[in-house]
């Protein structure tokens, strides 16, 4: 929806502009537009090529996903994070439902997790968001170490620290805890809604899907 064609300039991380018959934009949460080179919600504004009727038994929930958001604009909420530059690229940031929202300050979990798999110790990484009284969200990592590392308290103080060191002060972890192991899909995303609930020691609802 959002590609270049064979005679548009590429630019590093960029999907271009949007294909012919898709009209996009870049708004807040009421519906604004936001300004150039700041990251909102990517809405589609009107029907478009390939557009899906719905969600197979379950028209409230198709409703609810993708519409509801911008009922009164009549757009489609594509539930991607994204930014336009002045000329008109979009760059998408990532899922909305990825972003964890630490005393106002937006943070993505891939964006922490590639600083994590950034520090020698570490193969792979998970960052959820759990409830916080006082900043509203705090971050709680996973981590698999690599060969030849031991999990420990001063390694996750140090781990902690590593995020710190890239993000600043506000994104401090509440917790880093070393795992052998993620939930994940076959298709190998990670199930963070699985990992909240073994923190939050809720139930962990179906994992009819988990790889293993």
């Amino acid at each position: 929806m959002i590609c270049p064609l064979p005679i548009t300039p590429l630019r590093p991380g960029s999907a271009t502009k949007p294909f012919f018959g898709n009209e996009v934009a870049v708004v807040d949460e009421s519906g604004k537009e936001v300004n150039t080179g700041e990251e909102g919600n990517l809405v589609i504004k009107s029907p478009w090529p390939g557009m899906t009727a719905g969600v197979y038994r379950d028209p409230d929930r198709f409703i609810e996903t993708y519409w509801k958001k911008y009922k009164k604009q009549g757009w489609y909420f594509t539930g991607d994070s994204a930014k336009k530059s002045e000329d008109g690229y979009y760059w998408i940031i990532g899922r909305v439902d990825d972003v964890i929202k630490v005393s106002g300050y937006r943070l993505g979990t891939a964006e922490i997790e590639s600083i994590m798999v950034s520090h020698p110790a570490v193969a792979e990484s998970a960052a959820v968001a759990i409830p916080h009284d006082l900043k509203g969200n705090a971050i709680y990592i996973y981590a698999i170490l690599r060969k030849g590392f031991e999990a420990s308290k001063e390694l996750e103080h140090e781990l902690a620290n590593h995020i710190v060191d890239h993000l600043g002060p506000i994104a401090r972890p509440e917790a880093v805890k070393c795992t052998d192991s993620l939930p994940k899909t076959r298709s190998g995303k990670i199930m963070r809604r699985v990992l909240k609930a073994r923190i939050l020691g809720l139930p962990e609802g179906d994992l009819s899907t988990l790889e293993e």
